[in-house]
């Protein structure tokens, strides 16, 4: 029913606004302002919703799944320049003539290999913490339409009549 190449919250979104959709859509019942909804169309679109959350929830992971690979091999490449760079180094000293000379490009390979790895470190943190701030953004703005349509579903349910609950 769903396109599973969709964003999984854009499909969320688009299964709020089918949800609100039905809610103000439905029969009013009159003098009053109630509406009568489709009960299995509405509890079929909060059961997509309730399907498409966990998605979000398994992207969050997948990032945070990427970032630690990212991280790794970054840890892998610095060891493999470091290492490089010892063996470079070794070479150079073994030539008596050039010792002070290896010595220094020794540790600016060193040094270079360390900034890079701190540089692809903090560029995955950077990447990670994006991706998922965005996570955080669309599953607020999910979370504050939920919490919308059930105020607006509660006040119309609850906005007349003698069987309106006292504390809700």
């Amino acid at each position: 029913m769903t396109d599973t190449t969709r964003e999984p919250a854009a499909e969320v979104l688009q299964l709020i606004e089918r949800l609100e959709s039905l809610v103000s859509g439905g029969t009013r019942v009159p003098l009053t302002s109630r509406s009568l909804v489709d009960e299995q169309e509405f509890i079929n679109i909060i059961d997509q919703i309730r399907a498409a959350v966990p998605e979000e929830v398994r992207q969050a992971k997948r990032l945070s799944q990427e970032k630690e690979r990212v991280i790794s091999q970054a840890q892998s490449d610095a060891d493999k320049i470091l290492n490089a760079a010892r063996e470079q180094a070794m070479s150079q000293l073994q030539e008596n003539e050039f010792v002070r000379q290896a010595q220094e490009q020794a540790d600016a390979y060193v040094r270079d290999a360390i900034q890079r790895a701190e540089d692809v470190r903090r560029g995955a943190d950077q990447y990670a913490l994006a991706a998922l701030d965005e996570l955080e953004q669309q599953l607020t703005r999910l979370l504050a339409t939920v919490r919308k349509g059930k105020a607006t579903l509660e006040r119309s349910l609850y906005s007349s009549g003698p069987e309106a609950p006292a504390d809700q």
